[in-house]
């Protein structure tokens, strides 16, 4: 797709509400939505919000000049929850992205511009960052194939930050090889596009015991499909992880926001306020106690992991809710935030089923990102003939 083919694709769908502001860019390259937390130069970088300055930025992230220089284009800034702080990116600054694959539904967030431009057509693939959940959970509500890498895989430099220590930087796509190449473009690894799918007999697969809960109808019918005869392995509960994961997450979060959150809290969004205003309640002590439980938590979880390639899970219960809906962060954050603590790569894959989009994470082990996209695509070829 060249850029004017881009532009033409976002005209006629512009009624989805999908970005923020558009580049005006020439070139004949692939073309790239970038989440507008990320500076693109000449560009104004809003994060979703109405508290940064409202000046072009004056050089590209490095993840952007990385894109550049692989020649592709930069179409578009992607709206997004208001400083990546939420889940399903509806934003009272900028206005809601409708989800392509359910209008009248939300996108999931806070990626969901870029989810939803992947989805529709109007680029060739996108970027998104996640910190919880946020590549992985719009990925699944739109049909795409997100791509959280390891932690510290790509460059966060001249990104605004949810939480430092968790925030990870991934693509967005219509499938597992343009997601492998755009992390090879991002990270500037030569080695991610997998050369083969290996057969599904072969790969070593599992579900982390006790965990799949609270499943929606559609979601029950597509992970019985993909998980069934899988054995279980005893994994930390989700409880343990996600008392680690909520300090670091909370404390950072603050204290990039304190200034503004004590001066201006008028300017955040309900939502987002609410949260910084629980995050302020967060201790150093509970923080710091927190960072030390990281790495042996990741130990725990890649030793449960031993001798399998991959674990299998729905990446959120339920698939996407209306626009307006309530009482939905915590269902759609149910099972992505603890790999995000971890730092491990995780692809969400779509199932191919009838109505409205499923997503599935596929796991893998920390730092080995090119063999969990080999596994991806061999269930993403496998999985084409389910129904």
């Amino acid at each position: 797709m060249n850029i004017a083919d881009a532009r033409r694709r976002i005209e006629e769908l512009r009624h989805y509400n999908v970005f923020i502001s558009l580049v005006d860019e020439a070139g004949a390259g692939p073309a790239v939505a970038i989440k507008d937390c990320i500076d693109v130069k000449g560009a104004v970088t809003t994060a979703g919000g109405v508290l940064l300055p409202d000046v072009p930025a004056g050089a590209d992230a490095d993840v952007v000049a990385r894109i550049r220089a692989a020649g592709c284009s930069i179409v578009g800034k992607a709206s997004m929850h208001e400083f990546a702080f939420g889940v399903t990116n509806e934003n009272p600054h900028y206005g809601n992205v409708t989800n392509p694959r359910g209008p009248g539904r939300v996108p999931g967030g806070s990626s969901g511009g870029s989810a939803a431009a992947a989805a529709a057509g109007m680029c060739d693939w996108a970027v998104g960052s996640d910190t919880g959940g946020s590549i992985r959970i719009p990925a699944s509500l739109c049909g795409v194939v997100g791509l959280k890498p390891t932690y510290g895989s790509v460059s966060n430099d001249r990104v605004v930050p949810l939480a430092a220590s968790l925030d990870t930087l991934g693509p967005l796509a219509r499938d597992v090889r343009s997601a492998a190449r755009a992390l090879e473009i991002m990270s500037g690894r030569p080695d991610l596009v997998p050369s083969a799918a290996p057969e599904l007999g072969d790969l070593r697969l599992a579900v982390p015991a006790g965990w799949v809960d609270q499943l929606d109808t559609e979601t029950e019918a597509a992970w019985r499909l993909v998980s069934w005869r899988l054995p279980e392995t005893p994994f930390p509960t989700l409880e343990e992880l996600e008392n680690v994961f909520q300090p670091i997450l909370f404390f950072e979060a603050v204290e990039y926001h304190r200034e503004w959150l004590e001066t201006r809290p008028e300017a955040y969004g309900p939502d987002v306020l609410q949260l910084l205003r629980i995050g302020a309640g967060v201790s150093e002590e509970a923080y710091r106690r927190s960072l030390e439980l990281r790495r042996p938590m990741l130990e725990r979880v890649e030793a449960a992991m031993d001798g399998v390639d991959a674990v299998l899970l729905p990446t959120t219960p339920i698939v996407a809710p209306p626009i307006g809906a309530e009482h939905v962060r915590g269902l759609l954050l149910h099972f992505t935030r603890p790999f995000s603590l971890t730092g491990q790569p995780v692809v969400t894959l779509p199932v191919p089923v009838p109505g409205l989009p499923v997503g599935i994470q596929v796991v893998g082990h920390h730092g080995q990102d090119a063999r969990l996209l080999e596994v991806a695509l061999g269930l993403e070829r496998a999985w084409a003939s389910v129904r």
